[in-house]
């Protein structure tokens, strides 16, 4: 295996053979670095070297970063992998959320914590803030809201600098006086203009707002469409499988901490759109399980040919979704009762076998969404997080 090859160049100090080797990985073999993402990236900062590799995934994580803030084995990053991430200012998340997540792992650095933070003593926060000394000072406390200052940061004030916490209340009180603190630059979630898209380039390659309006007024439980004019809510693109490839795994890798979400799939030789809703996180970690809910459904859309839609909810929410172990994720993608919508490929790509069903699964949800039981491939799919459009959502 390349990737093996290169760290034993690396241990040997064969370091130019290394840097091409990994020059190759970054420039010819991405889809295998993503799809080995969790493994790569824990090993890759115990050493000093690897900066090519570093800055390709923490590239993907600015974008993706409950790709790391939710994966299981969060708390056991090593320090300077999170150091290496906090310094991001393109990082795609909240700063309250960023906070929650660094004293998370802080506090997994120390077992002798208590687990209530009530019954801390000053050297149980003492030891909180020696474990984060160095990533303290990168979080932009002055982009945090005045509400998560008091709800979630005072509970830790004892490991702040005393200026600091002052120059917080003060700018939250009187924003246009100066404070003695350093103020770091808001990361780029909200503030960075967005590149213009393409000329005529849509969303989505599979659906169009119609769809979206009808998907969205099955999660709300609508007795009535949504105006595609008026829809109160965004589609976040997660994956798709043109741009980010085929492999079941790669959905696992992608998709993991996101909920409520929607998988859509447009099915080869056919007009057939299908898919389904996830209101629970996927995870990628917990595997051979079955998940429940009774809010998920899976549906097929009208387009082309297909004249009406399918709405199938879940009626037996203890079996609503199955989550494939970290083996059988090389082969399982989505799967929804017990094969009411199942993506699956024997071959790493969903594209290339007829493997994925959509059988009558009668126990599991209401109805068929398609008029066959015959396996198929697909020609793409997207995964999209829902996302509540909130009036003025970057102003605080």
């Amino acid at each position: 295996m390349i990737y093996e090859l290169m760290v034993c160049a690396n241990e040997l100090e064969f370091e130019e053979l290394s840097v091409k080797l990994e020059s190759y990985l970054i420039e010819s073999k991405a889809s295998w670095l993503r799809t080995h993402f969790s493994f790569v990236y824990h090993s890759i900062f115990d050493s000093k070297d690897f900066e090519g590799l570093k800055n390709f995934y923490n590239d993907i994580i600015a974008k993706y970063p409950n790709l790391i803030f939710e994966s299981g084995d969060f708390t056991s990053l090593q320090e300077s992998a999170l150091i290496s991430i906090l310094k991001r200012d393109d990082l795609k998340i909240e700063e309250i959320k960023i906070w929650d997540h660094v004293i998370k792992w802080g506090i997994a650095q120390n077992s002798t914590l208590p687990t209530n933070s009530e019954e801390w003593t000053n050297e149980n926060f003492e030891a909180l803030k020696i474990a984060l000394q160095q990533c303290l000072p990168l979080i932009r406390y002055f982009h945090i809201s005045s509400e998560d200052i008091w709800e979630k940061v005072k509970t830790y004030e004892k490991i702040l600098e005393k200026q600091l916490w002052d120059d917080m209340i003060q700018h939250h009180m009187f924003p246009n006086k100066p404070v003695k603190s350093l103020v770091l630059p808001p990361r780029t979630i909200f503030s960075t203009p967005k590149l213009p898209p393409r000329v005529n380039e849509p969303f989505s390659t599979i659906i169009n707002k119609e769809h979206v309006a009808e998907l969205l007024s099955w999660i709300d439980r609508k007795s009535t469409t949504y105006s595609s004019e008026n829809i109160p809510y965004e589609f976040q693109l997660i994956l798709r499988g043109s741009r980010d490839d085929f492999n079941p795994k790669t959905f696992w890798n992608m998709c993991h901490g996101y909920s409520g979400t929607i998988v859509v799939a447009k099915v080869a030789g056919t007009d057939e759109i299908i898919g389904g809703y996830n209101p629970l996180a996927w995870d990628n970690s917990i595997g051979d399980i079955d998940m429940e809910t009774n809010d998920s459904f899976i549906f097929s859309l009208k387009n082309g040919n297909i004249k009406n839609s399918i709405l199938s909810r879940v009626i037996n929410d203890s079996v609503a979704l199955f989550y494939a172990n970290s083996n059988d994720q090389n082969n399982y993608g989505p799967w929804f009762g017990f094969c009411g919508f199942m993506m699956k490929s024997n071959v790493s790509d969903f594209t290339q076998d007829n493997e994925c069903c959509c059988y009558f699964d009668h126990y599991n949800y209401e109805k068929p969404i398609r008029t066959t039981n015959e396996y198929f491939s697909i020609v793409e799919y997207e995964v999209f997080k829902i996302i509540e459009q909130i009036p003025n959502y970057a102003i605080r």
